[in-house]
């Protein structure tokens, strides 16, 4: 079995590879992204202003054609698109610290140094200013040309930055490293996926375990019409409905609006802050798991009757053992096997899958901010959701697979 886990292992890299490929293309092809975003403000600011920073306002607005590739440049868009993934992976050197030259003239760069470029032979090097003699080994010069011919030189460093090194960029919104931004609102969402797991799981058991111990009854019925229009119904849909029914002063006001906590939470004592959380958590979380609790409830309970039909339960009862061990001891244990192979997935769902209910209820996890990143194609961000939704993913079809073979002896995976 620990072969067949390592061959799982390596084939989620090709997986991996096959996914980012399928959205990056998706993203960098579609139309309003950064650049046109930029395009858009400058030509409303020409517009505005009738001639700014040196662009025309005649009619329809233009940009000159250099300050365009300028952008283009600078939003990585100057390169070809297989270029621009393998530099976004880590694979491909990244031009870093641009500055444009001229010719035997000092340029100002990042240190508060300077650096020279000077033609030798058929090629251009850069020496250090301060010391005209010394090569500026460090720093690289390309030698190009405008679309109206004129030339187009800078200097620039090179390296190895991605998201295999570790690098997923800079925001574009926020104009902050996307792992920082990550690493601040990832535990919020990590809080709620995994309480918004545990109570599914445990609630779809019970739920489940009595409606198949009280098939057909007043209570099947009524828990299986409730839960068809619960899982008919998306967890955000849910949220606001909560929230307009017991978040607002249209009915009742009982619970907070939105946030993980309120405004003077940092001034509470211990005790009163536990309160103030679980206060706040109270409406995301049943949004989170409702939905859950719905699908899992019903898989739980066919599970459990269709086991209750089988042979061994029936030569159990004949056997005079008491009907609660036959159902604990023997038909449960079958019965859950349809869920534990399902919890690699749902952790995937609770992890990844709830940009949604973050954004109704004003929560600044990873799924807002990935929400709020397509929207203002903030690409370094949208990037980053995808590796984490891949990764987990991946991660949670391994884990069910795991989990199944240890909770039904019959699965050994070769």
């Amino acid at each position: 079995m620990l072969t067949y886990f390592l061959r799982r292992l390596l084939l989620a890299i090709p997986t991996f590879i096959g996914c980012t490929i399928v959205v990056f293309s998706i993203v960098q092809l579609s139309p309003g992204g950064p650049l046109e975003q930029q395009k858009r403000q400058l030509q409303a600011a020409a517009a505005e202003g009738g001639t700014v920073g040196g662009i025309a306002s005649e009619g329809e607005t233009s940009i000159p054609p250099k300050a365009l590739e300028e952008l283009k440049r600078y939003y990585g868009f100057d390169k070809p698109i297989y270029e621009r993934y393998l530099i976004w992976l880590g694979v491909w050197p990244r031009e870093v610290d641009q500055y444009s030259v001229e010719l035997d003239q000092p340029r100002r760069v990042t240190g508060g140094k300077s650096v020279l470029v000077r033609r030798e032979g058929s090629g251009l090097v850069v020496y250090d200013a301060d010391r005209p003699t010394e090569r500026a080994a460090e720093w690289l010069v390309a030698d190009l040309k405008h679309e109206d011919g004129t030339p187009n030189r800078y200097v620039y460093k090179s390296q190895f930055a991605g998201i295999l090194t570790g690098d997923f960029g800079n925001s574009y919104q926020y104009r902050e490293p996307v792992i920082d931004l990550i690493k601040e609102r990832l535990p919020v969402s990590i809080q709620f996926g995994v309480i918004g797991f545990i109570i599914a799981y445990v609630v779809a058991l019970y739920l489940g375990i009595q409606k198949a111990l009280e098939h057909r009854s007043r209570f099947d019925i009524i828990t299986s019409v409730g839960m068809f229009a619960l899982n008919s119904m998306p967890g955000w849909a849910i949220g606001a409905i909560l929230l307009m029914f017991l978040a607002t002063d249209s009915f009742l006001p009982l619970l907070p609006l939105g946030g993980i906590q309120s405004s003077e939470y940092d001034m509470l004592e211990i005790g009163s802050k536990i309160a103030d959380r679980a206060v706040h958590f109270i409406l995301p979380i049943v949004a989170y798991s409702v939905t859950g609790i719905a699908s899992l409830a019903m898989l739980m309970k066919n599970s459990l009757l269709e086991n209750l039909g089988h042979d061994y339960v029936r030569t159990a009862f004949a056997k005079g053992l008491r009907e609660k061990r036959v159902i604990w001891m023997h038909a449960m244990r079958n019965s859950i096997i349809p869920l534990a192979a399902r919890a690699g997935f749902v952790i995937t769902v609770f992890l990844a899958g709830s940009f949604l209910i973050e954004y109704v209820f004003n929560i600044e996890g990873i799924g807002k901010l990935s929400y709020m990143a397509i929207l203002s194609r903030d690409y370094p961000i949208v990037f980053a959701f995808t590796v984490i939704g891949v990764t987990t993913l991946l991660l949670g079809n391994i884990i069910s697979d795991f989990i199944l073979a240890v909770v039904d002896p019959r699965i050994r995976f070769k």
